[in-house]
């Protein structure tokens, strides 16, 4: 049995992710903070999911259109980075506009490509890695304990 940082018991195989599941595990972690847009949720200050406004560093290729859908998560380094987007199997992505950023990019309309569970710890490690070290470290403890 695998407990979530919003309290969602998962056994087994999970259900294909929404959307709705970056925002509520986002909002469930502590010390959050929603920005008055309501797209950017922060921890201390700093940003670690950011739902973005049409961009030009992100088009359709065939039709030139800007996503409108695009979903900004920071990951703990480049090592991370570089295993979500060169998964050929995965649906995250970046562009020029992040090189030497930590952070991937997820179209909502490709989020059904992965797991409940997945995106929720996507979205714990984010935080994880904005969070101040003493954040983190308490919140990873809590996980490890049992709970009832």
């Amino acid at each position: 049995m695998d407990f979530t940082a919003n309290g969602v018991v998962h056994m087994g195989r999970s259900r294909k992710a929404r959307v709705s599941d970056i925002r509520d595990t986002a909002a469930a972690m502590p010390h959050v903070t929603l920005d008055e847009s309501g797209r950017v949720y922060q921890v201390g200050g700093k940003s670690f999911v950011f739902f973005r406004t049409p961009r030009p560093d992100a088009i359709d290729l065939i039709t030139g259109e800007r996503y409108d859908d695009v979903i900004v998560l920071w990951v703990a380094g480049e090592a991370q980075k570089t295993a979500l987007v060169n998964d050929a199997s995965s649906p995250f992505f970046t562009t020029a506009h992040f090189n030497g950023h930590s952070s991937v990019l997820l179209r909502g309309s490709r989020i059904a490509e992965v797991s409940q569970d997945e995106i929720c710890e996507i979205v714990e490690d984010a935080w994880c890695s904005r969070a101040s070290k003493t954040r983190a470290r308490a919140w990873l403890a809590e996980q490890e304990e049992p709970r009832d």
